[in-house]
């Protein structure tokens, strides 16, 4: 969907300056992309006037750099003037491909490292900016966004300290439990969910869908993605059902309560389509049992739908549950590191959110409202239709 000019009749308070980590340096250039090629031929009556200077430029990319010392230290520095500007931060926090040299060791990136940058660059712009917005789709440390015990709350903190930095905005995308932004309650906090971005790229990937309840369903892999899954069967109009994670809360490995089962709720599977809805992918093992489960019930194919694929033990247990036939599909975005042999695979679809992350931007810039943005119900309807006739869906201006 190309922005709706109506809505961009005002002048920006600040011109548009964006910086991209290099965690996200080829996203950042498809973002950049999108929004040079609108503003060059978005009309306006006063385009030539002094109003719009910097309005339409060859890149809104603001060039910065994130050096380290020999000991490992790190300083950020930031080579255009912001002084004024509408500041965008891009970061992922989960590309582990970046190295950096400790002492002559290569050390890869955490997401601490790429988090003490983001602060790094807030400071290196040393409040001059009009506004930060901090775009983080992997929102840091949200994995431990509450406490159960004596632990530390590590997302609610980093969200606190970026407030205190200057941070006007924070954009995220299906963050693990969007209730954390009550940490920061006068502060922005945007929590996208790519729904439309993920139909869009499993109705381009299969030409034999039967989108209806008798042989469709939709299935949450445990009670945190029920909301998600929820969403999508209302607007496909299938079923949901899910499953529950009993686990063995006397022993504890690598931080988590182990596993014991995976307990089905819900309606037949038997000859279905089933779409798993989660929001991250990490080793891929619940995704699995999951799968197992479904296929033990006699499932048809199983599409695993993710936010973040993180792929943290590698992609050989894909390939294997793939040539079982466990799996049909897995499509995750482009908001975090997606590895070169990763794009390569036949089970992979990648669902690209870089338009809607453009249009997101571009409208905050102009501070039009982004409520129709964020709620793709007609747009999907639309898609679904147009599946419907021709069993793929063309590519065009939507995002």
């Amino acid at each position: 969907m190309k922005p709706d000019d109506s809505k961009f009749a005002t002048v920006p308070v600040g011109r548009l300056g964006i910086i991209v980590h290099p965690s996200c340096t080829e996203l950042g250039k498809k973002i950049d992309k999108y929004i040079v090629n609108w503003r060059k031929e978005r009309e306006h009556e006063h385009r030539s006037s002094i109003v719009f200077k910097d309005y339409e430029q060859d890149s809104y990319i603001i060039p910065c750099n994130c050096a380290r010392f020999g000991t490992g230290e790190a300083k950020a520095l930031i080579s255009n003037s912001v002084r004024g500007a509408d500041l965008y931060i891009i970061a992922d926090i989960l590309n582990y491909s970046l190295e950096y040299t400790v002492c002559g060791h290569k050390n890869h990136m955490s997401p601490d490292d790429i988090y003490a940058d983001v602060k790094r660059l807030i400071g290196a712009a040393s409040g001059k900016p009009n506004s930060i917005t901090v775009i983080m789709p992997f929102l840091y440390e949200s994995r431990q966004h509450r406490r159960t015990s004596r632990e530390s709350l590590d997302c609610a903190f980093a969200l606190q300290e970026l407030a205190n930095m200057g941070v006007d905005n924070l954009l995220t995308f299906d963050a693990h439990d969007p209730r954390v932004q009550n940490a920061i309650p006068l502060k922005g906090f945007d929590n996208i969910m790519p729904t439309y971005q993920f139909v869009k790229a499993l109705l381009r990937s299969t030409d034999d869908l039967e989108i209806d309840s008798d042989h469709m369903m939709i299935i949450s892999p445990d009670e945190g993605a029920l909301d998600h899954a929820m969403y999508f069967a209302n607007v496909l109009e299938v079923n949901i059902g899910m499953f529950y994670k009993r686990r063995d809360y006397s022993t504890v490995v690598d931080g988590r309560n182990p596993i014991v089962a995976h307990e089905y709720l819900g309606d037949s599977v038997e000859g279905k389509d089933v779409l798993i809805i989660d929001d991250m992918i990490s080793s891929g093992e619940s995704m699995f049992d999951v799968a197992r489960e479904l296929k033990r019930r006699n499932t048809r194919r199983v599409f695993c739908m993710s936010t973040f694929g993180m792929f943290t033990n590698g992609l050989s247990a894909f390939d294997k549950a793939y040539e079982e036939g466990l799996i049909y599909k897995v499509i995750t975005t482009n908001c975090t590191y997606q590895m070169p042999e990763l794009l390569e695979r036949p089970w992979y679809v990648s669902c690209d959110v870089s338009k809607y992350i453009a249009l997101l931007i571009d409208s905050l810039n102009h501070e039009a409202s982004i409520s129709a943005l964020l709620n793709p119900h007609d747009r999907i309807k639309k898609r679904l239709a147009e599946y419907a006739t021709y069993h793929t869906i063309k590519e065009d201006n939507d995002n």
